[in-house]
């Protein structure tokens, strides 16, 4: 594998865009001809050259393509963007879009990384040795497409918003992750090693989710189905196993539906199931008004209503108790 040797030496102001930086456009080509690729800054077109030093050469192909990138590459962005195959090393941080679209290959950051990285990635390998921000594994804006093949490993936390409209493939986070996990999700499997905060799973149709830790609030459009013993990291593990988010449609397989399912850490469980249905039912004459002070001058969805009151104190309401709470506000 012929190994090209990117160093940054100039540090821009604005964000560099460098999609070209990626196995498949290195492919062939020698130094010279790797330096007069194109990067954009801005509104502006300049080269590779004008911000790294080149060294090496591309392989016959792709896939004997590796590229090493050093140097202050927080503000560099889109880095093995629609890469195939071949490999990329960044020796420290990287910006937004990082492995966007990645189709194959392996792209390993030993730093951090931004916003939107390996959004609708298709396969190929993903590492990050430290932190991921928002919307990792995620759709681009307006598409409903996520991620739908492949791996990413995040060894430290990850944002917000990870796995939305995620179809497919694995993510394995080693920390925590924020709130909003698996969004819309239609498959896939993620993996938290740590803690997950709330809205986990939001209007989920199909996949599954793996919380070692605990999860801050579970949503109450799930289920709770019983204690299960399920196999991870090839050993069998006892896990709380949710099922839903109930308030979307479901297909069928063989007559059975099929639910995204949530399977939280017996161990690490915060709360046993059994005392959440023991919690009480009813809102207090002051919890009342100030939930019809809220929502007086909207035109709020049972959903909205009932997420709010869960939310705010703790109550798990029926939607049929909400539905008669909206006739009260309407009135």
């Amino acid at each position: 594998m012929n190994i090209v040797k990117l160093t940054l030496t100039k540090v821009s102001d604005l964000y560099l865009e460098a999609e070209n930086i990626s196995p498949d456009h290195f492919a062939g080509k020698t130094a010279q001809q790797i330096g007069e690729l194109h990067v954009h800054l801005g509104n502006q077109t300049e080269k590779i050259s004008d911000y790294f030093s080149v060294e090496g050469k591309g392989g016959a192909t792709a896939a004997d393509t590796k590229i090493i990138v050093s140097g202050a590459t927080d503000k560099v962005k889109y880095i093995g963007m629609k890469m195939t195959a071949g490999e990329i090393e960044v020796l420290g941080n990287t910006d937004m879009y990082t492995a966007g679209w990645m189709a194959g290959g392996k792209i390993h950051v030993k730093g951090n990384v931004d916003s939107f990285c390996a959004i609708g990635m298709t396969g190929g390998e993903f590492i990050v040795d430290g932190n991921a921000k928002n919307y990792l594994g995620a759709s681009y804006r307006g598409d409903w497409r996520g991620m739908m093949g492949g791996k990413i490993t995040v060894k430290g936390n990850a944002g917000s918003d990870t796995a939305t409209f995620m179809n497919g493939g694995t993510i394995d986070i080693g920390g925590n992750v924020d709130v909003h996990l698996a969004t819309h999700a239609e498959g896939g499997k993620v993996i938290v090693r740590g803690n997950a905060k709330g809205r986990v799973g939001g209007q989920m149709v199909k996949g599954d989710i793996f919380v070692l830790g605990q999860v801050e609030r579970m949503m109450p459009t799930y289920i709770y189905k019983g204690d299960e013993e399920v196999e991870l990291d090839g050993k069998k593990q006892m896990f709380q196993v949710w099922i839903g988010d109930m308030g979307e449609r479901h297909g069928k397989r063989k007559g059975e539906i099929i639910y995204g399912k949530i399977y939280v850490s017996s161990e690490g469980a915060a709360e046993a199931p059994v005392a959440r249905t023991e919690r009480k039912k009813k809102l207090t004459d002051k919890q009342l008004d100030q939930v019809k002070t809220i929502f007086k001058d909207q035109e709020p969805t049972v959903q909205q209503i009932r997420t709010y009151i869960y939310d705010t104190f703790d109550i798990d309401m029926k939607p049929m108790q909400i539905s008669r709470l909206i006739d009260g506000i309407k009135r």
